[in-house]
């Protein structure tokens, strides 16, 4: 049930915040903050998580593709997810503040702007190689969560993209979110997102997905999707949108194609297959 509950009356009940500091340490106007870090843990684990499965001569990928996408993604996700971000959550904001759009350190990325820009590095380097976009984007779908779940940790530790109102004995005081309780939704979709889409992709490859080029796109698109539509129950919507049509957020707008594709690329993969 959400309600408004005073501080006063949850204090004990609810769990506290761990301040932590978004900069890890700053020389003069050089700053490293846990969400850059975060970024960077999860597409160099994410790489090597891929090396270690594609290290075989016979691999139809093999490891030049992925060195080579390397590069291609850090600039597809940070630019999709800015741009993504503009488009689908501020547009009006920006269209005042272009100079703005530059400053990706005051915050602001969208995961399906982010999903577009890596789509897009998927095909330059597949060209590039001469290989099968879909059994590179297979691969990239096997990792993906490891962002996923770095990125969720990220925007706790940042206290942003927090809870709804709750009374269970979990929620948590946000700095921000004034004198409530709220759900940890960044750790909802670090543990949906991340952990449990790591371990069904997993489950997965081990079974053969991946002999079927488009399988494990599927399974990641629809995936994500149903799992963030239903942590956005929990979620705060952004407050500059708010609710579309008095009930959906911007987030289950995005991730309900997300859910159909996928749905779509697996039915047609399998089909393909047989």
């Amino acid at each position: 049930m959400n309600q408004t509950i005073p501080l006063s009356e949850t204090i004990f009940a609810a769990i506290p915040f761990p301040m932590i500091d978004p900069v890890i340490f700053s020389i003069g106007p050089f700053a490293i903050r846990w969400y850059a870090l975060a970024y960077l843990a999860g597409i160099l684990l994410g790489w090597w998580y891929l090396k270690r499965l594609t290290d075989q001569e016979d691999d139809p990928v093999g490891p030049a593709p992925l060195d080579a996408l390397i590069n291609a993604s850090v600039i597809g996700i940070i630019l999709g997810g800015r741009l993504g971000y503009v488009f689908f959550y501020n547009l009006p904001y920006y269209l005042n503040h272009p100079l703005e759009i530059f400053m990706v350190w005051h915050g602001g990325m969208s995961f399906h702007g982010g999903m577009i820009g890596m789509a897009s590095a998927i095909f330059i380097v597949a060209r590039r190689f001469g290989i099968n976009p879909l059994a590179l984007g297979d691969l990239i779908a096997l990792a993906a969560p490891i962002g996923l779940f770095f990125g969720r940790i990220a925007n706790f530790i940042n206290a942003e993209l927090y809870g709804r109102v709750t009374d269970m004995p979990w929620g948590i005081v946000f700095p921000g979110g004034g004198e409530v309780t709220r759900h940890p939704s960044q750790l909802y979709e670090a543990g949906l997102e991340g952990l449990l889409l790591f371990l069904i992709l997993r489950g997965a490859f081990r079974n053969g997905a991946r002999e079927t080029p488009g399988l494990m796109i599927g399974i990641f698109l629809s995936g994500y999707g149903l799992a963030r539509i239903f942590i956005e129950v929990f979620r705060e919507p952004d407050q500059q949108i708010g609710f579309l049509f008095d009930f959906l957020t911007m987030g289950q707008m995005l991730s309900l194609p997300m859910v159909i594709i996928g749905v779509m690329m697996a039915f047609y993969a399998k089909r393909k297959s047989a």
